[in-house]
C-alpha cells in the first residue's frame, strides 16, 4: 500500500521537471484541435466555375456530428465507378443520380484520402483497381459506417494531387501524380497523423525516405499505435514485436539485444539515424514515435558496427497545430508513471515549432525490495529559417536509479536442479545498500536545406554524455552445498562521451530513361570510454534459501582507472537506380578508417591500433506488380575487434577488425494499402572473432568464426477497419563454426532457434459501444543456450498478454495485462552461472487526455 506522501512526492517530481520547460507553450495556443488535423492550401484557379476541394463543407470533428449530418441529408447511391486515363494522370467518375459532398480530405503515407458524406457504394463489397495509370498504384472505394464512402488513391512514390468537378452523371476527381497546372489543390499535412500499424516508408535502410518495398533488406517497424496499444514504456517490450531480436545481459550491468544471434552494441544503437551509445535500457518511450530494426550489417550506412542489425529510435517531431496530452499510469508492484506531451507553434506564422516530452516513473518489482526511478525531459524546437531551410534543435536528459537491484539468480535451483529446492522468482541476492545510477545528456541539431525538388543537403551533430556508477554486490560461484553463494563487492564509475558529425547530399537525376537517387556523405565520430575509478572487496557469502543481509565486507582493493578513445572517419556513396518501373538496383560503398588508443593509468601502460576497410553493398529489386517486391542483396560490416585492453602482451601485433557479410533474399508484399508482409532468408557470417590462444594462456588470437542462418516472416497492418495485427516468426540457426575454446556447432547464447510474436487489437467502429477495443498477444521464445560453452539451456516459454481500452474523442482509458496466466519463465541468461526471471502477471491502468 503506497502512502499519500509517496503519491505526493511522485506528482511533485513530475510537475517540477515539467515546469522547467512549460514557459515555451504559446499563450495563444488553441485547444480545440485534433492530432490528425489537415490544412488545405489552394493555388491559383484558372476556372472559377470548377469547384475545388477546399470549397466543400468543412469536416465534422466528432462521431455525433457525423451521425447528425448523415440524418439531415438523404443518402446518395454511387451506382458505378469509371476510370479514364488522361495525359496528366487519371479521371475517376463516381456515377450517381444526385449530388455528392466530400466532407474531408487528407494524406496517409502515399495515399490521398477523400471521405464522402451521406453516400453508399453499390455493390457494398467495394471497388478496387491496381495500376490504373502511370505512377498510381491503386484506386479503391470502401463503405464506412454512418453512410460514408472512402476514396483512396495511392501513388507509387508520392501521394497524388486532385481536382474536383461535378457533371450531370456524378462527381469527377481529376488525379495527377505531379503538378502540371496551376489550378490544382495541394494537400499539406500539418498535424500528427494516426498512421496505424503499417509504416510504408523509412530512412533507416538507405538514409533517404524510401518505401520499404524498395529496400533490398529486411526492416521491421514498431509504430506509435502499437506502442500505445501495448502501453510500452521500455525498449525491451517494444522489441518483443520484432522477430529475431532477443534480450541479453552485458557490461554495466545493463541489458542489450541480439539480432540474428549477434550483439547490437554501440554503433548498432541509433537515434534518428545517428549512433547513440547511451541507448538500450535507458530509452524512455514517452518521446519516441517509432522503433525501427534494420536486419543484418549496416556499416555501409552507419560505420563501425556488429553484423546482426541496428536499432533506430525515431523521436517525436514538433507539430504545427497545438497538441497537448497527459498520461497517468498505475499498476501492481507499486508502479506509477506520469507523462506530458506538449507541442505547437511559437509564433503566428508557424515558422517556429516546439515539442516537449517529459515522464517520471517510480516502480517496485516482483523481486523483493527492488525499486527504481526514471526521469526524462526531451525538448525539441524546429525553425524554418527560409524557403527550403529548416533547423531543428533537440536535447534529452535522462536519469535512472536502481536500488537493491537483482543481479540474477543461480542456474542451480532454477534452470538446473538443486537438491535443496527451487529458488523463488522474488528472491533478491543483492544488498539493501546496493545502488546503480545513470545519467544521459544529449544535445544536437539537424539542418536541412532543400534546394529544389531534386537536391538537398543535410547536416547533423549530436553530443552524447553518459555518467554511470554503481555500488553493488555481485555473485561468483555456488559452494558444493548448493546453498551458499559467494559474492564480491564493487564500486565502479564509468563515463562515456560521444561526438557525431555527419553531412550528406541527396540528389535525384536521370541518365536517359534510367533514374537515380544519389547519396554522398561524410561521418566523423569520436567515442571516449573512461573508467575514472574501479575497486572491489570481498563480501560475505549469502544463503540463497535463507538470505541474511547487511553482513560486513572486506577492505577495498587499490583503485584502477583506464580510458579508451576511438576516432573514426567514414565516406560513403549510394545510388538507388530505377532501371525500369519494375526493376531497381541499389549500389553502395563506404570507406572507414579509425584509430583507437587504450591507456591503463594504474599500470601506466598504453596500447593503440588503427585500420581501415571498405564495405560494399549490392541489392536488386524486381516488382512483377507494384505491390510485390522480390529482392536479393549482399552487404558487409566492419568493427574494431577490441573492447577495453584486448591488446595486452601483443602491442606489436594488434588485432584486425571483425568483419561480417550477409546474403539475403526475400519478398515484400503490400497486400493492401493498409497491410503488408515480409519474408526473408539470410546467411550471415562473422569472422575475426577473438578466441583464447591455446599456446599463450591469458592471450587471444583471431581464429573465431560464427554463422547465423535463418528465415523471418513479419505481418503488419489493418486487416479490416478496426482490426489491427503485428506478428512475426523467426527461425535462427546461430552457431560457432570455428573456435579454439568452444566446440564448433555450439549455439550462440540467448538465441532461440524458434520464436514468434503476435499482437492483435480490435476496436468497435459504430454503435453504442463505438471506441471500445480489445487486445491479445502471444510471445513465444524457444530453448536457448545459456553460454558459448552450451553448459545449460534456458527453457522455452509462451507468454500471453491482453488489453481492454476505450477511446472517445480526446479521452482514452486502458487496462493492459502482461503474462496473463502467470507463467514462470526466464527472460535471458546472464552468464554461465546466472539467469534472470521474467515478470509474473502484471496489470497496469492508463488514463490519457488530449486537450
Amino acid at each position: 500500500m503506497v502512502s499519500g506522501v509517496m503519491l505526493y512526492r511522485f506528482f511533485l517530481r513530475l510537475a517540477a521537471a515539467s515546469a522547467i520547460f512549460i514557459f515555451v507553450v504559446p499563450a495563444q495556443a488553441q485547444t480545440d484541435t485534433g492530432s490528425s488535423s489537415v490544412r488545405l492550401k489552394q493555388k491559383l484557379q484558372s476556372d472559377p466555375s470548377i469547384p475545388q476541394l477546399s470549397d466543400f463543407q468543412q469536416p465534422v470533428t466528432t462521431v455525433d456530428e457525423w451521425m447528425a449530418q448523415s440524418v439531415q441529408t438523404s443518402v446518395v447511391e454511387i451506382t458505378g465507378v469509371r476510370l479514364n486515363a488522361t495525359e496528366a494522370g487519371l479521371e475517376i467518375l463516381l456515377e450517381t443520380v444526385a449530388g455528392l459532398e466530400i466532407s474531408e480530405t487528407y494524406v496517409v503515407d502515399n495515399a490521398l484520402i477523400a471521405d464522402i458524406a451521406n453516400a453508399v457504394l453499390i455493390p457494398p463489397s467495394g471497388f478496387q483497381q491496381a495500376n490504373p495509370a502511370e505512377g498510381i498504384a491503386s484506386v479503391s472505394l470502401t463503405n464506412l459506417p454512418n453512410n460514408f464512402v472512402r476514396v483512396a488513391i495511392t501513388g507509387l512514390d508520392a501521394p497524388p494531387i486532385a481536382d474536383v468537378r461535378t457533371e450531370a452523371q456524378g462527381l469527377v476527381l481529376s488525379v495527377a501524380v505531379e503538378e502540371t497546372e496551376d489550378d490544382v489543390i495541394e494537400i499539406v499535412v500539418t498535424g500528427e497523423q494516426e498512421g496505424g500499424y503499417r509504416v510504408p516508408d523509412t530512412s533507416v535502410g538507405t538514409r533517404t525516405d524510401t518505401p520499404l518495398r524498395d529496400i533490398p533488406q529486411s526492416i521491421q517497424v514498431v509504430p506509435q499505435q502499437v506502442l500505445r496499444d501495448q502501453q510500452v514504456n521500455r525498449l525491451d517490450d517494444a522489441l518483443r514485436n520484432v522477430p529475431g531480436v532477443t534480450q541479453a545481459f552485458g557490461p554495466g550491468p545493463s541489458i542489450f539485444y541480439r539480432i540474428r544471434g549477434f550483439e547490437a552494441l554501440n554503433n548498432n544503437l541509433l537515434r534518428n539515424g545517428l549512433p547513440d551509445p547511451g541507448a538500450g535500457e535507458l530509452v524512455e518511450l514517452s518521446n519516441v514515435e517509432q522503433v525501427e530494426v534494420l536486419k543484418g550489417p549496416a556499416s555501409v550506412l552507419f560505420g563501425l558496427g556488429n553484423p546482426g542489425g541496428s536499432i533506430n529510435i525515431v523521436t517525436k517531431r514538433p507539430l504545427s497545430e497545438p497538441f497537448y496530452t497527459i498520461d497517468a499510469t498505475v499498476g501492481n508492484y507499486s508502479f506509477y508513471r506520469g507523462a506530458i506531451d506538449l507541442s505547437g507553434p511559437l509564433n503566428e506564422s508557424r515558422t517556429v515549432l516546439y515539442r516537449l516530452n517529459t515522464a517520471y516513473r517510480n516502480s517496485g518489482s516482483f523481486v523483493d525490495s527492488y525499486t527504481s526511478e526514471h526521469l526524462n525531459i526531451s525538448p525539441v524546437v524546429s525553425v524554418a529559417i527560409g524557403e527550403g531551410i529548416n533547423l531543428t534543435l533537440e536535447g534529452d536528459y535522462i536519469n535512472t536509479k536502481d536500488f537493491f537491484r537483482l543481479p540474477g539468480v543461480p542456474t542451480i535451483g532454477t534452470v538446473l536442479p538443486n537438491p535443496n529446492g527451487n529458488i523463488p522468482r522474488n528472491r533478491n541476492l543483492a544488498e539493501p545498500s546496493d545502488v546503480i545510477e545513470q545519467t544521459v545528456t544529449r544535445l544536437g541539431y539537424r539542418l536541412e536545406h532543400k534546394f529544389n525538388d531534386s537536391w538537398s543537403l543535410r547536416n547533423a551533430f549530436v553530443y552524447n554524455y553518459r555518467d554511470y556508477y554503481d555500488k553493488i554486490h555481485l555473485p561468483t560461484n555456488l559452494e558444493p552445498d548448493n546453498q551458499t553463494l559467494n559474492r564480491f563487492y564493487r564500486e565502479f564509475d564509468f563515463v562515456s562521451t560521444a561526438y557525431t558529425l555527419t553531412t550528406n547530399a541527396i540528389g535525384k537525376f536521370s541518365t536517359g530513361s534510367i533514374e537515380h537517387q544519389l547519396l554522398l556523405g561524410v561521418d566523423l565520430n569520436r567515442f571516449e570510454n573512461r573508467v575514472p575509478r574501479s575497486t572491489r572487496a570481498t563480501a560475505a557469502p549469502i544463503d540463497i534459501f535463507n538470505p541474511v543481509y547487511g553482513q560486513p565486507r572486506g577492505v577495498l582493493e587499490p583503485e584502477i582507472s583506464n580510458t579508451t578513445i576511438t576516432n573514426s572517419l567514414g565516406i560513403y556513396l549510394q545510388d538507388q537506380i530505377t532501371l525500369t518501373d519494375n526493376l531497381k538496383v541499389l549500389l553502395g560503398g563506404r570507406f572507414d578508417t579509425f584509430d583507437q588508443t587504450s591507456e591503463d593509468f594504474s599500470s601506466n601502460t598504453e596500447s593503440s591500433d588503427s585500420d581501415s576497410a571498405f564495405s560494399p553493398r549490392f541489392g536488386i529489386i524486381y516488382q512483377p506488380i507494384p505491390t510485390i517486391s522480390l529482392y536479393a542483396s549482399y552487404i558487409s560490416s566492419f568493427t574494431p575487434a577490441s573492447g577495453l585492453f584486448l591488446f595486452g602482451g601483443s602491442l606489436d601485433n594488434p588485432f584486425a577488425p571483425e568483419r561480417g557479410r550477409q546474403y539475403e533474399v526475400g519478398v515484400k508484399a503490400d497486400l493492401s494499402d493498409r497491410f503488408s508482409a515480409t519474408l526473408a532468408f539470410y546467411d550471415l557470417t562473422r569472422t575475426n572473432v577473438l578466441t583464447e590462444d591455446p599456446d599463450n594462456p591469458g592471450f587471444q588470437i583471431q581464429t573465431g568464426e560464427q554463422n547465423s542462418r535463418g528465415i523471418e516472416l513479419s505481418l503488419v497492418g489493418e486487416i479490416f477497419p478496426g482490426w489491427n495485427l503485428i506478428a512475426g516468426y523467426a527461425y535462427t540457426n546461430a552457431r560457432i563454426t570455428q573456435d579454439n575454446t568452444f566446440e564448433p556447432g555450439n549455439q550462440l547464447p540467448n538465441t532461440p532457434e524458434n520464436s514468434f510474436n503476435l499482437w492483435t487489437t480490435y476496436e468497435i467502429q459504430e454503435g453504442d459501444l463505438q471506441g471500445l477495443g480489445f487486445g491479445f498477444g502471444l510471445f513465444f521464445v524457444g530453448d536457448r543456450a545459456g553460454d558459448l560453452a552450451n553448459t545449460y539451456d534456458v527453457p522455452s516459454y509462451l507468454r500471453t498478454d491482453a488489453a481492454i481500452f476505450y477511446n472517445r474523442d480526446r479521452f482514452r482509458v486502458a487496462l493492459n495485462f502482461r503474462n496473463l496466466f502467470d507463467v514462470e519463465y526466464f527472460e535471458y541468461a546472464v552468464n554461465s552461472t546466472r539467469v534472470n526471471y521474467g515478470q509474473p502477471f502484471t496489470v497496469q491502468g492508463t488514463v490519457s487526455w488530449e486537450f
